[in-house]
């Protein structure tokens, strides 16, 4: 399809309101290739001429080559660039080679490692060696069978720190010829996230020599700044990176995307979730394949009910489905089959299929909302495009401050680089639960200091204090009843997940979906609306206790928003920038104390204010690192004299400086804390402070200690080219905030951006 002439006839048409603020046209790249160093397997060479591939592109042959030496390899290049054959084939030569050998192939998402599998069985996988998924969807009655024949295991870091690792003596054998790891997707492993799954690999390894195995490793990334560091990082050991893409690529139109202002004074613009519903709707008319991402599990629902309400009465309604986290797995599996097999049209997802899930030709992108790193964007971007074909992307801005930002500043996202991904290996509080796991799973000696860190003695007596542990001649689990990994959540530093079950007179319960225990009070609180492939559903009941969420079908034309509020103390300071004017900003230790204090009603379509409901939920409270920004007795005169709110002006800065952290670290507003304090007890002064929204912190804050000039100047840029007045979601209001953004001064926090970004 010729994408310019489509944009060009939307400029074109009566109702268009310049919402294309920037194209870029990404041309078309030919293929580089390159010879093998190493001669293969007669069988591997018999292979891949039965899938017809008789030359490999220049980072597979690289990467290829470096695994065939024993080197531990980091692949980066495009989505759809061939990156599974950088291991593929090697570990196809070592089973064939030596037929005894193992692989354990690491994936983050399920789906994911169900998608691999697939493409091993071309490799012989079912006839010549056994390849096998292992997760949490593997029926009980196969397990035995899979540890004891399979060659090849596909699993994630879940079930590999819940299910495998903690009885590694049924897999004896597997460990004890295991000669390959695969980390696919290894930009996707940071924050805590990351740091989990870090330790995850080190009791691996741990476990692996144990059995006398020290396996290589191949990762694979999306292009991240440092994916070299990363993979190190996960690890604990050497590689070697390969980063020249030698893949081809057709020629790519990406648009940026801002929807009408429809009042300038107040800079209210036209809502995202409608703008995107109205291009899927579009190119869905046109017979274009598409898929729309979304920035959280909400969006994606009310996207497609937009679209299926424009599209009603007519075939097209039934050819587009949303995908989330949450949903149980079979409904997955059905739409990534139906994506595959070409029954639908569209798809609306979260993240969850921003992964390389081989879900068919897709020929559009639609963004809906800036996802929040520079690699995610073009990961998602990278969806759309079958091989040579030309292909649309399209970056829809929502009202926040780094979405504006981008569409005034489009080079951030051309010409600069990748963000860094931070991980944090030995942040104290994630440790701490690894090493209860790893002593229920082998006793701790002090060699294993150097995979968990040089505080791994004093956390090890913190949890003796607490009789968890005990020290003879190594550290030893006590309580041989209890299984410390089933209560170590890796996907978040809170606890179990609740399960959300659809209640209905006359009828058994029945379970509808789940939600990790960090977002169970901002989604399920009572009240809430649940949207759960296109059907909206009421909160009857949360059960906190038992962890359930209760939902009745519901037929209300509103969607609900969760208020939070926080409270910090200062900890221990570790590092310290003078402002200008005598002001301070510090790194340091942080104690945090938040609770979701009731929710906002929004009509659907229309996005008008019905109201505010409160909630008694308890708090949350938890250790951690942020910024605190002291201002000084010349700022505040200053602010007061000029005629501003000092509390307005803080609050309107800290919601400004959180939605554009993201562009001096790799994280997502959500990942971030923060609040302002007129006259803050361990300042004794007005002070802004924002944090790692996690315990004990993964880098984000120190992050943007580092490049604190660079956001304050980005800051300034926003707010001052924000056409509001008194200040939007665009510039320096949040959507979520627990004061329903009062009191704000814009022009406050603006004077305050200025004098400290002078510096």
């Amino acid at each position: 399809m010729d994408f310019a002439a489509f944009l060009q006839a939307i400029k074109d048409a009566p109702e268009y309101a310049a919402q294309i603020a920037h194209v870029r046209e990404l041309p078309a790249r030919e293929a580089r290739f390159r010879d093998l160093d190493h001669e293969l397997h007669p069988k591997v060479q018999q292979v891949l001429a039965e899938l017809h591939i008789d030359q490999l592109w220049e980072h597979q042959a690289e990467a290829i080559d470096l695994a065939l030496d024993g080197e531990n390899v980091v692949v980066v290049s495009a989505t759809a660039s061939g990156k599974t054959l950088c291991y593929t084939i090697p570990i196809a030569e070592q089973l064939y080679s030596r037929p005894v050998s193992r692989a354990l192939l690491v994936y983050p998402t399920k789906a994911l490692a169900q998608d691999q599998l697939h493409k091993l069985a071309g490799f012989g996988a079912g006839h010549s060696f056994t390849a096998e998924t292992y997760d949490g969807d593997t029926p009980g009655n196969q397990r035995r069978r899979i540890k004891k024949e399979a060659h090849v295991v596909l699993t994630n870091p879940d079930m590999l720190h819940v299910g495998i690792m903690p009885y590694h003596h049924t897999w004896a054998d597997f460990f004890r010829h295991l000669k390959f790891v695969v980390l696919d997707e290894v930009h996707i492993y940071r924050g805590v996230f990351g740091s989990h799954t870090a330790n995850v690999i080190r009791r691996l390894r741990r476990i692996a020599a144990q059995y006398g195995a020290d396996p290589q490793f191949v990762c694979c990334s999306a292009t991240i700044a440092n994916p070299l560091e990363l993979s190190e990082k996960l690890t604990g050991l050497r590689f070697k990176l390969v980063d020249r893409d030698g893949s081809p690529q057709g020629r790519r139109l990406f648009a940026m995307w801002n929807p009408p202002l429809l009042d300038e004074k107040r800079a209210d613009r036209r809502s995202t979730n409608l703008e995107a519903a109205d291009m899927v709707v579009k190119l869905m008319r046109m017979g274009v394949r598409s898929i729309c991402f979304t920035l959280a599990r909400v969006q994606a629902e009310l996207i497609l009910s937009y679209v299926r309400q424009n599209l009603a009465g007519t075939n097209l309604a039934d050819t587009i489905m949303a995908y989330r986290g949450g949903y149980l797995p079979a409904e997955r599996r059905e739409i990534e089959r139906k994506l595959f097999d070409g029954e639908l049209l569209s798809v609306t997802s979260t993240t969850a299929l921003e992964l390389g899930v081989d879900i068919g030709g897709l020929d559009a992108a639609i963004l809906a909302g800036y996802p929040g790193s520079v690699a995610s964007t073009w990961q998602q971007a990278g969806r759309a495009g079958r091989g040579r074909q030309e292909s649309l992307a399209i970056l829809m801005a929502v009202s926040g401050g780094i979405n504006q930002y981008i569409m005034q500043n489009p080079e951030f996202l051309f010409d600069a680089s990748s963000e860094h991904a931070l991980i944090d290996p030995h942040n104290r509080f994630i440790v701490g639960g690894h090493l209860l796991c790893a002593a229920y799973e082998l006793a701790i000696r002090d060699a294993d200091r150097e995979l968990f860190g040089d505080e791994m003695e004093d956390i090890l007596e913190v949890l003796a204090e607490h009789r968890f542990v005990t020290k003879r001649t190594a550290w030893y689990w006590i309580d041989a009843d209890t299984y410390p990994a089933g209560q170590v959540s890796i996907r978040s530093a809170g606890g179990a997940a609740y399960d959300i079950v659809l209640r209905q007179e006359g009828e058994d319960d029945r379970l509808l979906g789940t939600i990790d225990d960090a977002t169970a009070f901002n989604i399920v609180h009572e009240g809430a609306v649940y949207l759960h492939a296109g059907v909206t559903y009421l909160v009857e009941e949360l059960d906190i206790e038992d962890r359930i969420a209760y939902v009745r079908p519901a037929d209300v034309d509103y969607y609900t928003i969760a208020m939070q509020i926080s409270e910090v103390r200062l900890g221990e300071i570790d590092a310290e920038k003078q402002l200008p004017h005598g002001g301070s900003i510090r790194l340091g230790e942080m104690a945090v104390k938040s609770a979701v204090i009731g929710y906002w009603k929004r009509k659907q379509v229309t996005e008008q204010d019905l109201g505010r409901e409160d909630l008694q939920l308890p708090p949350s409270s938890y250790d951690t690192v942020g910024l605190s920004m002291k201002l000084s007795a010349e700022d505040v005169r200053d602010l007061q004299e000029s005629g501003h709110d000092v509390m307005g002006s803080i609050h309107a800065l800290e919601h400004a400086m959180i939605q554009l952290l993201p562009l001096v670290a790799l994280c997502d507003p959500h990942d971030i804390g923060g609040c302002a304090n007129s006259t803050h007890p361990d300042l004794a002064a007005p002070g802004i402070f924002i944090y790692d929204g996690y315990p004990g912190g993964v880098g984000i804050c120190e992050a943007a200690f580092n490049r604190v000039g660079e956001l304050l100047q980005a800051t300034v840029q926003t707010i001052a080219s924000c056409p509001c007045e008194s200040g939007c979601p665009s510039c320096v209001q949040a959507a979520d905030c627990g004061d329903n953004n009062e009191p704000i001064d814009k022009q406050g926090a603006l004077e305050l951006a200025r004098r400290w970004a002078a510096d």
